[in-house]
């Protein structure tokens, strides 16, 4: 898919991709000051659309409620063929134990053998983070091993 992106002068970047059903485009425009407005293009108008100014973290939120489940669905499709193998996520709350901690001071790895492969942020994923990566509120991780190390993996998260 090729996203397009248009220089807004004064204003920002917009950076959007068309919708494969209705005629529509959907993406963001980048304001300068760091703000973020979704756009959604209006049925067979390509130049006019609604938008809807999001905050920061509600930006975070969207951004993880979209990219998350696309990255756990690969990693589930590429575990599919191993038996005991279960990939999991688990959002870091503003009250988590974890939020503006290190990966290394939850010893996840090593107090229930799962992996932290990567972490959602605003949409991005970092992949293989080491153990020096500070967790925020909003960030989603992406754990990977069995049932049991990844339900021990959420208390642990959860409850420190």
């Amino acid at each position: 898919m090729q996203i397009e992106v248009t220089p807004l002068p004064g204003i920002g970047v917009r950076k959007d991709f068309p919708v494969r059903k209705g005629g529509r485009r959907i993406g963001v425009v980048e304001h300068r000051d760091g703000s973020i407005d979704l756009i959604v293009g209006r049925p067979g108008n390509p130049d006019a659309s609604d938008q809807i100014a999001l905050s920061s973290t509600e930006a975070s939120a969207l951004a993880s409620l979209l990219g998350a489940p696309q990255v756990v669905a690969q990693l589930e499709a590429e575990h599919r063929e191993f038996d005991g193998v279960s990939t999991g996520q688990f959002p870091i709350a503003a009250h988590s134990p974890y939020d503006c901690r290190t990966l290394g001071d939850t010893r996840l790895r090593t107090r229930t053998k799962a992996s932290i492969v990567a972490v959602i942020r605003s949409g991005a994923a970092l992949a293989s983070p080491g153990p020096e990566f500070v967790f925020t509120a909003g960030d989603v991780l992406i754990v990977v091993g069995s049932a049991d190390s990844l339900k021990a993996a959420a208390q642990i998260l959860h409850d420190g």
